[in-house]
């Protein structure tokens, strides 16, 4: 039997053919998928996917590369954020590898993202690179919503510790098929199969072997073998828990 896959995170609107996309998904097992959004721009796209698809939703987000834009775009992002056809806020948090916007003003429109799921009861999507310490100072001062999912984990055991005594979700995504990711695959195995999601980040990221080309929906099984491999799990049951929980998390 088939395994059936949920992608808890991809961007259609920043690849080409996402409307192809969700077919191929379709055909490829994938039950449904998380479009996100990173700007108001992408994240009225993420919300037009979802109106358009019954097995896409759409999320309302400033990515950490686009916080610069939050005094712009916040008076817009929020009522955005509000629509019930935006099932959560992100992706927000902090970049430190790239820094396309300066670390305080990435910080501020973090902190507006938390506050905004909060008050909305809807759940927060992380994005957390070369800023663990930051990101888990701010949830700190701010509090977790709940639920909260960090996206793309690419940590070690420790940081998923630290994400997990949150009440963190883990996603996984290609990067744990990659030969140089041991301590992801050591993060993956400690995580409980609860907290645990998988995902495509397409455009990016694509898994082994198709590390290099374009990503797509269609290829979260790739990825979700790799994470059954890296946890000693069968493929199916990786399946199964990953549908169970995103669809706790996503209110699907």
């Amino acid at each position: 039997m088939t395994a059936t896959w949920v992608d808890a995170h991809c961007h259609l609107q920043l690849g080409e053919g996402g409307d192809a996309q969700v077919h191929r998904a379709r055909g490829a097992g994938v039950e449904w998928m998380v479009c996100v959004g990173t700007d108001l721009d992408s994240s009225r796209h993420a919300l037009d996917f979802a109106t358009r698809h019954r097995n896409v939703l759409g999320t309302v987000g400033l990515h950490p590369h686009d916080a610069s834009k939050l005094a712009a775009q916040w008076s817009l992002l929020e009522p955005l954020a509000a629509a019930p056809e935006c099932v959560a806020v992100g992706e927000a948090g902090f970049d430190l590898y790239y820094e396309h916007s300066p670390r305080d003003e990435q910080e501020v429109a973090f902190r507006f993202q938390i506050r905004l799921a909060k008050r909305l009861g809807k759940p927060l999507v992380i994005h957390s690179r070369d800023a663990w310490d930051e990101t888990f100072r701010v949830l700190a001062d701010e509090g977790v919503p709940e639920p909260t999912v960090f996206h793309c984990f690419t940590g070690g055991p420790a940081e998923a510790r630290r994400a997990l005594d949150l009440g963190a979700y883990l996603s996984f995504s290609g990067i744990v098929s990659f030969k140089s990711a041991g301590d992801l695959r050591a993060a993956a195995r400690i995580t409980p199969a609860d907290r645990l999601l998988v995902e495509t980040d397409a455009p990016y990221l694509a898994p082994e072997p198709h590390r290099g080309k374009p990503n797509e929906p269609a290829l979260v099984g790739v990825v979700g073998a790799a994470l059954a491999a890296a946890r000693g799990d069968g493929v199916s049951d990786v399946a199964a828990v990953t549908r169970e929980n995103a669809a706790r998390v996503f209110g699907r």
